[in-house]
C-alpha cells in the first residue's frame, strides 16, 4: 500500500509500505495492505511503519527514527488519517 505523510510545512514521506501503526484517539491501531476504508483522528504519539525502500529528502529525514532494518517511526502531536483504495494519507502536526 502507499503511505503519504504530510505536515503543514512539507510532504514528509511518500512510498510503499507493508504496515503502519498509529496513535488513534481511542487507542493505537495497525493498518495492513487492503484494509477497509477508514478515517480517524490521531493523538500525540508515534506513527510507525515498515518500508522496504525508505526514501525521503534531506530536510525531513532527521524527523524519522530507524527502529530496525525496515521499520521507521515519526513522533507526532496530533493528526488525521484516511485509508482509501489501498492508500493511507496521514496529516500530522
Amino acid at each position: 500500500m502507499i503511505l503519504e505523510i504530510v505536515s503543514p510545512e512539507a510532504s514528509l514521506f511518500k512510498g510503499e509500505v507493508t504496515s503502519i501503526s498509529v496513535p488513534g484517539i481511542n487507542g493505537s491501531f495497525q493498518i495492513l495492505n487492503n484494509h477497509a476504508a477508514i478515517v480517524s483522528l490521531l493523538q500525540k504519539g508515534t506513527v510507525s511503519f515498515t518500508a522496504p525502500n525508505f526514501e525521503t529528502n534531506k530536510e525531513t529525514s532527521a524527523l524519522f527514527t530507524k527502529v530496525s532494518a525496515d521499520n521507521y517511526s515519526l513522533a507526532i502531536s496530533a493528526g488525521t488519517l484516511e485509508m482509501k483504495d489501498n492508500k493511507v494519507i496521514v496529516l500530522v502536526d
